[in-house]
């Protein structure tokens, strides 16, 4: 199919803003818990054996947020070259936007994530930084037509866990082997991990988000966005159905463990902690059952909120929200951060953690006591939802009144 599509009502985009504002909203909680709860460094909030479900169900559900943000940013680039924006625009485009949201990752999203500017973490890369090499990929591809596109990124998300017999050497402490340049490539391709760029104890790279796996993801929602010149009826079947598809792939693979996912899973002690043990697949890097379950999800909101107007209430909210998702990102840092040292002020506790970066904080003889209860993540998780609406209204606004070049890049 040539690029190319005709202009339909704007109100249709908004499904793919309500989708995007929802996954950013449950990002808010995810990051909220990192900075409010007290147990955010003690341990696994998906090990059966240490959690509770309501902890795991606010942890699991946060499972949505990248792969759907990736697949958008994906969706995104794919419309703008079904409009018609040529491919070496596109690419100009692609690039210099991947190489700037890697530049604020090493920068700016580091410094409000931790409060903190010590070196000895050098670079925690995580979404903002996948998404920015995952477009510098596509600028590379992007002459290809969209269906082979996205079918390398099918194949990558599908195939890449093919690779995980390839194992980097990974960095065990100041008197283990430390890992080689190639084992450092590695590690940021493909298998994630940590390393220290020349020695222990130089500064640490903390590479949560290998860009192969996520690179899959962004170029299948590039190749999607062809799902848009269809009709509108038989795009929302083809989302719905190809969750649903996805979802059952998911279900048969998991119940096998024949493939999918590095962790195979084992019954429980009770039903609760084995349905817990099926659904822990791995994140970091994501498995292609972690992708199947939470696209899975996502997909067929796209499909049967497709063609609907959110002219007031949460839906418009979520639209706003989806509209400046950068701009969204960078002040629920700052928001997550701040509740936590209010909240662990209000509690009487010592508020040094809140600006110590990880390598910091595992490098302390006890771990830090901070934050509160659950309930409290959640409350303080509501409040910081209400008051960034106001600001990314604000923004929003901007957006929609001009159109100066630089908009494009937030």
């Amino acid at each position: 199919m040539s690029p190319g599509m005709s202009s339909e009502p704007s109100s249709r985009l908004d499904s793919i803003d309500v989708v995007r504002g929802l996954v950013m909203v449950i990002m808010l909680l995810d990051h909220m818990r990192d900075f409010t709860h007290w147990a955010s460094f003690a341990f696994d909030p998906l090990d059966p054996t240490r959690t509770t479900p309501i902890l795991y169900a606010t942890r699991w559900i946060t499972h949505l947020c990248a792969p759907t943000f990736v697949f958008l940013a994906g969706l995104g680039a794919g419309l703008q070259r079904l409009r018609g924006k040529p491919a070496g625009e596109l690419a100009r485009f692609l690039w210099t936007r991947g190489a700037w949201l890697v530049f604020l990752e090493l920068t700016v999203v580091r410094s409000i994530m931790w409060f903190n500017w010590d070196l000895s973490l050098l670079a925690f890369l995580q979404v903002i930084w996948a998404i920015g090499a995952s477009m510098i990929v596509l600028a590379a591809l992007v002459r290809l037509s969209m269906p082979v596109v996205g079918g390398i990124g099918a194949a990558i998300v599908l195939g890449h866990n093919l690779l995980d017999r390839f194992q980097a050497t990974p960095f065990a402490g100041p008197d283990a082997p430390l890992p080689g340049p190639l084992d450092q490539l590695w590690i940021l391709v493909h298998q994630g991990g940590s390393f220290p760029i020349h020695g222990f104890p130089s500064p640490m790279v903390l590479a949560m988000y290998p860009v192969l796996p996520w690179a899959g993801v962004l170029l299948a929602g590039y190749g999607a966005a062809l799902l848009y010149a269809w009709p509108a009826e038989r795009r929302r079947r083809a989302f719905v159905g190809g969750g649903a598809v996805m979802l059952l792939v998911f279900f048969l693979l998991r119940l096998t463990n024949l493939y999918g996912d590095p962790r195979p899973w084992a019954a429980g002690a009770d039903a609760t902690k084995t349905v817990m043990a099926f659904l822990n697949v791995s994140k970091y890097p994501p498995s292609a059952l972690f992708v199947l379950a939470t696209l899975g999800l996502s997909l067929p909101l796209l499909g049967l909120l497709d063609g609907r107007t959110f002219e007031r209430g949460p839906g418009r909210a979520l639209v706003t929200f989806g509209r400046v998702p950068l701009f969204f990102y960078l002040l629920q840092w700052i928001t997550a951060h701040v509740a936590g040292m209010l909240l662990t002020l209000a509690l009487g506790k010592d508020l040094s953690p809140y600006f110590l970066n990880m390598v910091q904080v595992y490098s302390l003889p006890k771990l830090p006591d901070f934050g509160g209860p659950l309930r409290a993540t959640y409350l303080c998780w509501a409040l910081g939802t209400v008051l960034l609406y106001f600001p990314c209204r604000w923004f929003a606004g901007v957006k929609a009144r001009r159109r100066d070049w630089w908009l494009s890049y937030l």
